[in-house]
């Protein structure tokens, strides 16, 4: 006689239709057909290595800024350095050995830079020695402002400002900033020095140099993937160094040629200091317009005749800047503006001077670094 084995029922006699557990479900887990998607989960190794690179990073900008003396002229020599190896790989192909290319070039570069700096400095120490009278005689230009300061102040009185300011007139500032600003532009001897040094040893070596850190890699793609990195840096920073040389030389002599047409003095000086401050983006277009409105301002007979000049020099630079230069450079290099404007803050910040000088060229290098290294499969984020 066959027995048959009655079926189990659920505990407790209230399990529901459909509402029975699969076997081999933890509790907690979602069922197979929920669509409701659970949020990221931030694990705590995630957290530990964000704070480790966070610390890396602060550590390093401390470590920059504190030993500035000693980077900043390595880091300016590597930058330079290798913006003019392909004129000493030209050198050498023409039979010259590289170590005395390294020494013309360094030669040549210096002579030029003297050249200009020779320009610019004749009347910047004239009108330094004439800084009194020739802040009387701006003040005197600028008494037309007098009226229009009265009104502001009038108005602020109005609206609950302190009586004091309807009385109080338009005045130069203190000149006290002479001293500072030229110590602050003014590296020492000891920077020069091993600038120079280390500048043509690095272009003379630079061969050997790539070949090492070529060869450093075990591995046959990552040695492809260091020496396409290493022509591309020195690509780039020859090319962008020899078309910006020639954009800001072509200000130049544009400004100067302005500054002939409007009478002001000196146009050759201040076609020189337009050219050599247009290697610093945004701030040094900013800073030459200051100086051609206060130079017109003082030398002309009216305010209006005064500012022609920087006028002219404003139509220039949006010429170029919005024209020739992404016309030129955005060809070869996406430079966003916004990036390049945090870059020179940063790097001014940090270096002063020279470090606004590097800003661009060490955005150039991460760009090449980000193309380069990193995979070409990233997930992109869809069209807007």
């Amino acid at each position: 006689m066959t027995k048959v084995r009655a079926l189990p029922e659920a505990s407790g006699g209230n399990a529901r239709p459909g509402k029975a557990k699969s076997a081999g479900t933890k509790p907690g887990t979602p069922m197979p057909d929920s669509s409701a998607e659970q949020p990221p989960v931030i694990r705590r190794a995630e957290v530990v290595a964000f704070t480790l690179i966070s610390l890396l990073v602060i550590t390093v900008v401390a470590v920059l800024y504190v030993a500035k003396a000693f980077f900043l002229p390595i880091v300016t020599a590597f930058i330079v350095g290798t913006m003019l190896s392909p004129a000493a790989t030209f050198l050498e192909k023409h039979r010259i050995p590289r170590a005395v290319s390294a020494v013309l070039i360094v030669t040549g570069v210096t002579g030029g830079l003297a050249f200009i700096v020779g320009l610019i400095s004749a009347p910047l120490m004239e009108w330094t020695t004439r800084l009194p009278e020739l802040g009387s005689l701006l003040k005197d230009k600028l008494h037309v402002f007098d009226r229009p300061l009265a009104l502001w102040h009038q108005m602020q009185v109005m609206f609950g400002g302190s009586e004091s300011l309807a009385t109080t007139k338009f005045e130069m500032p203190k000149i006290d900033w002479v001293a500072p600003t030229v110590e602050f532009l003014s590296p020492t001897f000891t920077e020069f020095l091993l600038f120079f040094a280390i500048l043509i040893l690095f272009i003379a070596s630079w061969k050997d140099l790539r070949r090492a850190m070529v060869m450093n890699f075990a591995d046959h793609e990552w040695r492809l993937r260091t020496l396409r990195i290493l022509n591309a840096i020195e690509t780039n920073l020859g090319g962008y160094l020899l078309i910006v040389t020639m954009i800001n030389f072509g200000v130049g002599i544009a400004t100067g040629l302005i500054c002939a047409v409007t009478a002001m003095p000196n146009p050759a000086g201040l076609g020189a200091l337009a050219a050599t401050l247009n290697f610093f983006p945004i701030i040094g277009p900013v800073a030459m317009f200051v100086i051609l409105a206060g130079v017109g301002v003082i030398t002309s007979a009216t305010l209006g005749a005064g500012l022609v000049a920087a006028a002219a020099f404003v139509g220039l630079t949006f010429i170029e800047g919005h024209f020739v230069t992404p016309t030129i450079i955005g060809r070869r290099l996406q430079l966003n503006a916004l990036a390049v404007f945090l870059a020179l803050a940063f790097w001014t910040w940090l270096w002063g001077p020279m470090g606004g000088f590097l800003a661009s060229p060490i955005l150039i290098v991460g760009l090449i670094l980000k193309e380069h290294l990193m995979p070409e499969d990233t997930p992109q984020l869809p069209p807007n």
